[in-house]
Formats: structure tokens, sequence, C-alpha cells
């Protein structure tokens, strides 16, 4: 049922003040009572890694999506999610997180003023108001807000279902997902994004930066498609955004200002650390870090600049700005025989360094534990003991956040006179690297946390299959990438007992080890031509296509990326605004699609704005693909070349394949041969235009003033002979067994195509102009003159 536009306020009114007991419950009128009611909500905790107060919370509601579409919204969020894991530092600091989903039920599908929409629907009415801002009216919006009503349930759906948790608006992050296919999103405390749109999980990552990070859009421009203009005319400030400057390098570094300390260093989103003139929607006069980062282009990684940024933000719980440390009471004095206890957060890839010192002085071999026992140690009344907890991670250069609280807790106690009283605790873990459906993956670091008698530490024993592990330091986390692994799937448990009673109370842990690479399988058009090598290469007109289909062995989303000529890895997300499965297209000037442009292959990257200039990538390209796992697992990279050339294939007016006996005469139109075996020489007449795919050609060539000569992939044993040619020239992959001369044809802009070839005669060249390889290296015996003198 559609609600009219006058019944809105009464609608919103009542949704924003109806969250009864966890649920918010209005049924619009005459519908079923046995269907859940429209804005109802259920909690459903997706990653639990600790104490909500201990941990950033990020909390994922669905708008727009009916009962009957839930399994979507939970579908678009296993999409989302695991491509936000994929990304540093997202990936390496996954367990700093808890993972919330709000399930909410919409009485109608979709939301509000999608540009999209054939009309754009301006009543529709869904729990959180989530809406196109002006989107109809403006075929190019994006940003996806609250309306008012929206807003107010919004805070109301938290109130009752995650406050109770400890989470509170410092320690959380709100990311709501609209139910609609358009690209689309906002950042800021609560940000949205689009659930459906094939670069709908790069929007959050994105708007996550904003929100979460504080980062600045690294966009030229303001509007599509127009430029932004200068950053400012006169008297111009230096931008407090910390990744963005109008200092020169040497200025950062003689200064010690901005990203001065990763200048140089090769970019994880593409290129080199250095300075790139636009940013914060200007197009001059202000400088980014990078060519193109997730801040400006989504699809790419974060570079240096923002991950170190976001690694502080991560770490710090946003605006809590401090590290999480649980540890023994530090109110009161411990006792001389006490065993003191800190419980870390837990990256991924590493471990959080721990050192323990008594009186300053540092207390030897602790191997990085998490407990310390007093008794060892002969310690006297007012002595002091002092743990600091720090995180090594290479993400991070800048002193200041690596030793400020972000990254750094240190915890004091003092020792007492009085020995502290026995205590009675469970043997039981109180966390664990998540257990469950989702695999760890095979270079994980497993971390379980347990109690903390008073007088002894509990035992971990560590089984991998079943067989015992090493553990001579008692440790509560093991570093799966040190065993290294063989391919395969693992089981492994973590068992707590107490030293005191082994035979008594225990408790253990299971999860299963995912240590089998995801895979990449690249779907190409049609080329022109295949280049022998090892590594595929292909020879296109103009333009290719690639589809990625990113599979693994186990379920969950598998993240599929490309890196276009070693410059940065890409979200593979199919095609924007295009139906699922539509392959990604490369073009040597890249095409537009809503006012920005995809797959260019020219200079500027792979993403660009419509208005920059572009110098066309023709030539010769490398392209790797690869898979990221549910469980985190990386994938090796394979790869492939393609070199586009310029120019098309004509229609054919005459096609020939098989046996042709005897000479062969091209009089008029356009004659294609595939895999066709000539007998005798070809002929092309004046006008005429000749396209050889494939097959071979026993007799030679002779073409004087034809339309078009195409030679790809096939084999000459003859001389080749073309002069006069008023189109293009172009051969590619072929075998040319005899002399070959090119007299007088027209190169066009970029030149006669001799590309991957290999010529065992002579190769002459007057009169041609530019004659190029385009990048796929031709291997030519004989003398090789004029035109062709350096190819």
């Amino acid at each position: 049922m559609r609600l009219t536009a006058s019944r809105r306020p009464t609608f919103a009114t009542l949704a924003a003040l109806a969250l009864v007991a966890g649920t918010l419950s209005l049924a619009e009128p005459g519908r079923a009572a046995a269907e859940p009611e429209v804005g109802s909500a259920r909690l459903v905790p997706l990653q639990v890694t600790g104490p909500a107060s201990e941990r950033l919370n990020l909390i994922l509601l669905g708008d727009g999506y009916t009962a009957a579409e839930l399994p979507k919204f939970h579908a678009d969020v296993d999409r989302h999610m695991n491509v936000q894991w994929s990304i540093e530092p997202y990936r390496s600091y996954r367990n700093y997180f808890n993972v919330y989903v709000i399930e909410i039920v919409s009485g109608e599908s979709g939301i509000r003023c999608d540009p999209d929409d054939d009309p754009p629907d301006p009543d529709r009415i869904t729990p959180l108001g989530l809406h196109y801002a002006d989107g109809c009216t403006n075929p190019l919006a994006r940003g996806i807000t609250f309306q008012q009503y929206g807003t107010q349930a919004l805070n109301r759906y938290l109130q009752q279902l995650v406050a109770p948790l400890g989470v509170t608006a410092s320690n959380r992050q709100i990311l709501a997902i609209a139910n609609t296919d358009t690209y689309g999103g906002i950042g800021g405390t609560n940000a949205t994004t689009s659930g459906g749109a094939p670069q709908g999980p790069l929007i959050s990552p994105h708007e996550l930066g904003h929100s979460l990070g504080q980062l600045q859009d690294e966009y030229p421009y303001s509007n599509r498609p127009d430029p932004g203009g200068p950053y400012c005319t006169d008297d111009c400030a230096e931008p407090n955004s910390r990744h963005h400057t109008r200092l020169t390098e040497q200025q950062m570094i003689d200064q010690q200002a901005k990203w001065w300390r990763w200048l140089g260093e090769e970019s994880e989103s593409g290129g080199t650390i250095g300075r790139y003139e636009s940013g914060m929607y200007a197009t001059s006069g202000v400088w980014r870090p990078s060519e193109h980062s997730i801040m400006r282009w989504i699809g790419f990684h974060y570079d240096q600049v923002s991950r170190e940024i976001m690694t502080q933000r991560i770490s710090g719980r946003r605006d809590t700005n401090a590290m999480a440390l649980s540890a023994t009471p530090t109110d009161r004095p411990v006792g001389r025989t006490d065993v003191l206890w800190v419980e870390t957060q837990h990256p991924v890839y590493h471990e959080l360094d721990v050192r323990w010192t008594v009186n300053g002085v540092a207390v030897p071999d602790t191997n990085n534990s998490r407990n310390l026992d007093l008794a060892d140690l002969g310690v006297r009344p007012g002595d002091v003991v002092r743990v600091t907890v720090s995180d090594p991670t290479g993400f991070v250069r800048d002193p200041a956040i690596r030793n400020g609280p972000a990254l750094t807790q240190s915890r004091q106690w003092t020792v007492g006179a009085e020995p502290s009283p026995p205590t009675e605790v469970a043997v039981a873990f109180t966390a664990s690297t998540p257990t469950g459906d989702r695999a760890v993956g095979g270079q994980d670091v497993v971390y379980v946390e347990t109690t903390h008698p008073v007088d002894r530490v509990l035992d971990v024993t560590w089984r991998l299959d079943g067989t015992v592990l090493p553990n001579p330091h008692n440790s509560r986390n093991l570093d799966l990438g040190a065993l290294r692994l063989a391919p395969g799937s693992y089981r492994l448990t973590a068992t707590v007992t107490d030293p005191a009673a082994p035979d008594g109370d225990s408790e253990t842990r299971t999860w299963t080890v995912d240590n089998v690479e995801a895979g990449t399988t690249a779907t190409l058009s049609t080329p022109a031509a295949t280049l022998p090598g090892e590594t595929p290469h292909h020879v296109y007109f103009e333009r290719f296509t690639m589809g990625l289909d990113p599979t693994d062995d186990r379920p969950g989303f598998t993240v599929g990326e490309f890196r276009l000529d070693r410059d940065g890895w890409f979200n593979y997300f199919g095609w924007p605004d295009a139906p699922a499965g539509t392959p990604f297209l490369f073009t040597p000037t890249g095409t537009v699609v809503k006012s920005l442009v995809y797959g260019n292959l020219g200079s500027g990257g792979l993403s660009k704005a419509v208005f920059e200039e572009t110098e066309p990538g023709y030539g010769t390209h490398t392209v790797e693909h690869r898979a990221i796992d549910a469980a985190g697992n990386i994938g090796s990279a394979d790869e492939f070349r393609a070199t586009v050339l310029p120019g098309s294939a004509p229609a054919c007016t005459r096609t020939i394949s098989g046996a042709q006996a005897g000479n062969l005469t091209v009089a008029s139109g356009v004659t294609c041969l595939r895999d066709a075996r000539v007998a005798g020489r070809i002929t092309v007449r004046p006008g005429a235009s000749l396209v050889v795919s494939g097959g071979t050609v026993a007799g030679g060539i002779s073409a004087d003033r034809a339309a078009v000569v195409q030679l790809l992939g096939t084999t000459v044993s003859g001389s080749v002979q073309v002069s006069g040619t008023t189109g293009s020239v172009t051969s590619a992959g072929s075998t040319l067994r005899g002399a070959v001369r090119l007299t007088g044809n027209a190169a066009g802009e970029h030149g006669l195509a001799l590309a991957g070839n290999r010529i065992t005669g002579a190769l002459s060249c007057t009169g041609n102009g530019r004659v190029a390889d385009f990048g796929a290296r031709n291997e030519i015996r004989g003398l090789r003159s004029g035109d062709c003198a350096r190819l």
C-alpha cells in the first residue's frame, strides 16, 4: 500500500515514537496480521570481539527493505562488510570492531526520490526516511540523507537496541544501507550508502573515511561535471585537512609538516606519494598525497597518509581517542604474590607489544605476556609495577600518533604490604577471535582471553587437527602465519584449564582455519589477435572488456580486485549503473557514466573527472587480478596483457574460410579471411579492404592503394608488399616469412601498427611517417630500414 504525501507526517511521527521493547511496531491498514509489522526491528550481532565499551561499534541498519526483502538486506550487508574487510586498515583492525545489524521492516521497497526511478517517487515512506536530497529533480543526485522523522526514529532504535550493550555516541559509527541500486551515500556520524549499486560497498569505506577518519574529499569538483575552480585566490591559508596542502614537497620536508614522512613511497593506492594538484572540490591551488586514493575515486585503497589517520581513529575508537586496555584494577594496592594482567586489543595480523617494568626497570623475558606473576620477582611493598602496551604497526610513522593514547596505553600499580585474599573464578574464556561460520585465515593471529585468578595464570592449550602445538610461554595468541601451514582447511582449538586442578573444569573454543587461496577467472572480450608467450597477451582495436568471477571453497562474499599497469589495486564491481554481471570496459580515454570517467587506459589513471585532460592510452597494458575471500586470504594474482590499437576491423562484405586454391583477388568491398588456407597469392585492388584473421597465406600479399589492410594472427609465407593505403595498415601477432615492404601508406594520428609480429625477412618502410609497435615488440630477424629502422 502506498501512503500518500498528506498522510506521511502521521506515519512518520508514529514510526519515530512506537519503539517498544526492542521492536518498532506499526501496522499499515489492511496488512495481514501474520506479516511482520512495518517499522519492527530486530538486532542481529554480526561480529562481537569484546565489550561494546572497549570497541568501536559499527551499527548497520537497512531502510526500504520490505519483510520479503530482508534476505536481500543481509546479502547486501555480507557484500558490504567483506569489501570493507578487504581494505586496509579495516582488514588488519577488523577485531577492533563490534558489528551489529538492525534489520527494519519497511512497508515500501526502495527510498524516496531515487533519481533512477522512472519517475522518482516523492511520496515513498520508509522507517528511517532515507532519500536522495534532490533526487526528484537532479538525475545526478548522489547524497542519501535522513529526513527529520527518520533521524528521530534512528535515535530511538539505537537507544532501545544497542545502548543497553554499552554502545554510546562516542564509540559508535552508524551506516544506514538504503535499498537502491543507484549510486549514493553521505559521510558523517550517521553515514549512508547504497545497498545494491555496483559501487555500493565502496561508498561505505569512503564515507567512513569522512565520518570515522575526518578525511576530506579529494574531488576536483563540487558538482559534476563542472570543474571546482581554484582553491583560493587571495591570502590563501594552509588547509586544516591532514591530507591536503599548499606546501611544496621541500617545504613539507623542511617544516616536517603534513605527509613529509611518506614522500617518495610507493603508494598503496597506486603511483608514488608526492604532491598532486586538486582536491577539496578545487581543481587548482591545493595538493593531495596521491594520484587516486579512495577519497578521490572509490574503488582504490587508502593511500598511506589516509591509512595512518584511519588507523589512529580506529584504534582510538573515534572520539574516545584511547586504545582499549582492561587490566587488574589500579585503584588499590596489589599483593606481593599477585598475578597482574592486561587484556589488549588484537590486530588480525600482528600482536601488540607489552612491556613490564618494576620501579622503572624492564622485567626481562616476559615474552610479550599479558600476565605478570609478582611472586617470581620478589617485589616489596611500595614497589611500582607498570605495563605499557603499544602498537608496532608499520601503518603509522608519526611518533605523536604512535606514542599517543590511540596506539599506546599504560597502567600502573603499587605493591601493598598485605597479600591479596585468594579468589575463586570460573575457568573460562571471556573473549576470543570470533568463532562460528566464518573461518579464520591462514595468516591470522588468533586470540583468547581468560578469567584471572589472583594468584596464578590459567593454562591455554592450542591444538591443530588434534595435535598439541608448542606454547612454552602460555600465550593467549597463536600466529598461524608462523606455522607456515600447507594449503588446506584445519580445525583449531584452544582449551583453558586450571594448573591447580588440571583435570577439573575447562572450556574449549573451536575455529576453522581456511588456508586455501581464493581465485579469479577473467573472461575477456574476443581479441583481434593473440600473441605467443607465457603470459596471455591479446590485441584489441580501441577497447576490451573484462569480467571477473572471484571464487572460493567456502561461503561468504568473495572480493575481486584488479590492477592496471601496477597502478593500485581496484575493486572489481562490474560496471557502474549496469546490471550485475556487466563486464568492466577499458578504452584509451575511458567511458563517461553519470559525468564520471571509468576504465581509462590513458594518462591520469583508471578513473577521472570528465574535464580532466587525458593522453589516449593506446599501447600495451598489464592487468593483474586477484581475489580476497571472507577469511581475509589474499589469493595470488594472475595477469594478462592487452595491446590496444587505434582503428577497428571493417565490416565484412565477403567472408572466406577453409582451403582456397590458387590466387585470390580482392577487387572491392571488404574481404575477410577467417582461418582460411590460401594456396596462392592475394592481390588487393585500389579501394578494396582485406582482413586476414588466423590461417595461412602461402603465396604472399600485394596491396596497392587499398582502403584497409589488416593481418591478425596469420602466417604469410611469401613477401608482403603494401603501398598507398588510404585507411590503415595493421599487422599484429602474425608470422611473416618473406620480405615486407611498406611504402607511402597513410599513418594516421598514431601511425602504422606493427605489433607482436615475427618477421624473418627484410623489413623496409618508406614514406609512411610513423610506424609503431604499441608496446608489443616485434621479433625481426632480417634487416630493417626506413621508417621501421627503430622497431
